[in-house]
């Protein structure tokens, strides 16, 4: 049976090579024609996924931007042969895809911390900005009929998020989303230089509420929210931290949008891209969990084939059960997020404050 055509928005979190995730959901859901995709944001390796989806359905649609997506991802994995930072025979024997028994990642750690990239890196050798390059088509993307992209950085002078968006989404964009202050140069763009997006909104959800006309939001995570036990290992804690820290931008989002739509259903206000905004997220925590912050930067093909697998899999779990609710209701609603955040005054002290979208 032929299913009516339903707008909806995009959110890609950034983790690295766990992008490729991110790869294999948004390949399952590009196979539903009825999903019409209006706008996309994304941040690091989920503003590289953003990206080629944005071309992709312009160019051809969602034939096209499996395709697009495909080939950048093997893009990466072929650049990753070259890479001095690999995984060790111990970890290759226990059969993990982290690289907490490389020494080159051990050294890449320390030395990190000792020099900086505008000393170890001044001439700022990205082989991911020459993949860009060679993927992507940003004449293409920024053209009026391409779905609305949104791009979160970090502006390492004012410590705010900035959001690109066509017509001046560029390779030095893209670069911005994903540049680690520990390993590049800041991307320096009209006299201001950007880090990374994920330490202020990863991925940013308020343009895509204000400025498109869906109303149904899905979220694809990459870092887990929950980890059972207290980590106790100096890899386990650098993971728990980084988990945390790209979190933190999505968690108050969340909860402003939270705290919003709670202020406009009970005053009853007329901002109906608020009061009816459907959330939804495709997530594999538990999946997910057992990858480290170093299996982040590990880019074999057989890892991120895995990773592609694995996000088919969770979305095709996660539309079988959850696909009837878009452009209905809600599908998720993050209520353990909200649990210390500001209570709307309308409400009386212990009340329940869950997100109450439609």
């Amino acid at each position: 049976m032929t299913r009516k055509s339903v707008q909806v928005d995009i959110a890609l979190q950034g983790g690295g090579s766990h992008g490729a995730f991110t790869w294999g959901v948004l390949d399952r859901l590009l196979e539903e024609d009825w999903l019409d995709i209006e706008g996309i944001s994304g941040t690091s390796a989920g503003a590289m996924n953003a990206v080629a989806l944005t071309q992709g359905l312009c160019e051809g649609g969602p034939g096209r931007a499996r395709e697009l997506l495909s080939d950048y991802w093997h893009a990466v994995s072929d650049s990753s042969r070259y890479s001095p930072i690999r995984r060790s025979l111990m970890d290759r024997l226990l059969g993990r895809w982290t690289l907490d028994y490389s020494p080159s990642y051990f050294a890449s750690q320390i030395f990190g911390r000792v020099l900086s990239p505008y000393q170890f890196n001044p001439m700022d050798i990205n082989p991911l900005r020459e993949i860009v390059s060679d993927c992507f088509d940003f004449d293409i993307i920024n053209q009026s009929g391409a779905a609305r992209l949104f791009l979160g950085a970090t502006n390492v002078r004012t410590g705010r998020p900035k959001i690109f968006r066509q017509p001046d989404i560029t390779c030095d964009a893209v670069m911005a989303s994903a540049c680690l202050p520990t390993l590049f140069k800041a991307v320096e763009i009209d006299g201001e230089a950007y880090w990374d997006g994920g330490y202020m909104g990863n991925p940013p959800l308020f343009p895509l509420i204000d400025e498109t006309d869906a109303r149904d939001i899905i979220l694809v995570q990459i870092n887990p929210f929950e980890r059972p036990g207290v980590p106790t290992t100096p890899a386990e804690i650098e993971n728990r931290l980084n988990e945390i820290t790209f979190n933190g931008s999505l968690i108050k989002e969340l909860r402003s949008v939270g705290f919003l739509w709670e202020v406009i259903h009970h005053e009853g206000l007329d901002r109906a891209a608020y009061r009816d905004a459907h959330l939804h997220m495709i997530g594999s925590e538990s999946e997910l969990a057992q990858y480290g912050a170093s299996s982040k930067l590990n880019a074999e093909r057989p890892f991120l084939e895995k990773l592609h697998a694995l996000g088919r899999q969770t979305a095709d779990n996660w539309l079988s059960e959850n696909g009837d609710k878009i452009g209905r209701e809600s599908s998720w609603r993050p209520r353990d997020l909200f649990e210390e955040s500001l209570q709307p005054a309308h409400l009386e002290p212990g009340t329940d404050r869950n997100v109450k979208t439609s």
